[in-house]
């Protein structure tokens, strides 16, 4: 008998396509968050040009989660296709869910308030649906370096500093330019002082999260506090930067279970990926600048066609492979990427 081959496209096998029918998840405020974005991070690959256009593909087609951030360098131009949706197309701005974050060398207290009013200018909006600190360290790096680049004035994460941040993240709900503030990058050690010291709570928090890399006990942690899960690099980041690229990485699209279910379904393997990401509970926010690619990715967030018994077969293939291992944030000689990470329990000082 011969083997069906997978679709060399990564369209559904459901032509029909009803974005009204993509699901939600609720944040601790009652404001509902659709259950698959767009993720907007290309720069090391795609003129800001492409993502831009590709926001609009994405908007066109149903989507209407878009994550932004300011050092994707970026948002002015996708500003233009958020202004084009609302006026031209007569979205309703209450219809989107629009993020950005806050870069690390933005951290100080004077700087986060300026930030994301540039955010919000260049992204043409009056506010923001969740504003997230990136990462937790203050350590900034240019763009397009390699992974040996180090911030001269890198620091370890000090949750006395982390604060004085996030209390200006509190203002901005305050001053109605920020709806939801919420982490990105963080730990359980790191969320835990957060939560304790916080006057407004994080309602998300932004992670690596795919087949081979499903963070199980900081996934549980979030959802065990009413945080929602936003999960990046949904089907494994074949397209990541270079830098962020090692030997021992795996490759979610090609592990046998993932290959298999798409067989059944006669999909591409990516799609099998962001419908598990759907069905597990967090938001997946695939980027693209595909058309097809960004339809399926939608398809697969309506249609979620996994069985439990596919869905614990994938639960079987956790590799505990970080990809986005982070080493230009590191702070000091002879470090290894894992400090960044809390891996043993205790913030790394």
């Amino acid at each position: 008998m011969t083997e069906k081959p997978i679709k060399n496209s990564s369209m559904s096998p459901n032509d029909d396509l009803d974005a009204t029918k993509v699901p939600y998840q609720t944040v601790y405020t009652g404001a509902k968050i659709p259950a698959i974005g767009l993720g907007t991070f290309g720069s090391d690959r795609y003129s800001g040009e492409a993502i831009a256009e590709a926001v609009t593909t994405a908007i066109s087609v149903g989507y209407r989660h878009i994550d932004c951030a300011a050092v994707y360098g970026n948002e002015h131009l996708i500003g233009q296709a958020l202004r084009n949706a609302t006026t031209v197309n007569s979205i309703k701005r209450e219809e989107l869910w629009i993020t950005s974050k806050l870069w690390n060398d933005k951290h100080n207290e004077a700087d986060v308030i300026p930030a994301c009013e540039k955010s919000l200018r260049d992204l043409q909006l009056d506010y923001l649906d969740l504003y997230l600190i990136h990462w937790p360290f203050p350590n900034h790096h240019a763009p397009k370096v390699d992974v040996s680049s180090r911030d001269t004035n890198a620091k370890p994460y000090i949750h006395e500093n982390f604060m004085k941040t996030w209390r200006q993240l509190e203002l901005l709900v305050d001053r109605g330019l920020v709806r939801h503030i919420g982490t990105s990058n963080m730990t359980v050690p790191k969320l835990k002082l957060l939560l304790r010291d916080a006057r407004i709570k994080p309602a998300c928090n932004e992670m690596e999260l795919h087949p081979h890399f499903q963070q199980p006990e900081l996934f549980k942690y979030v959802v065990d506090n009413d945080i929602v899960p936003i999960g990046y690099s949904p089907i494994g980041s074949p397209r990541r930067p270079d830098r962020d690229k090692t030997e021992s990485d795996s490759v979610d699209i090609e592990d046998p279970v993932i290959v298999r279910i798409a067989r059944r379904l006669n999909v591409h393997p990516a799609y099998v990926c962001v419908a598990w990401a759907v069905q597990h509970g967090h938001i997946p926010i695939p980027f693209s600048v595909k058309r097809e690619q960004i339809e399926s990715n939608l398809h697969a967030a309506v249609s979620a066609p996994l069985t439990d018994a596919e869905m614990m077969e994938i639960k079987g293939i956790d590799k505990n492979c970080r990809l986005i291992k982070g080493q230009v944030f590191l702070w000091k000689e002879n470090q290894s990427w894992e400090d960044l990470w809390d891996i043993h329990g205790e913030i790394t000082q």
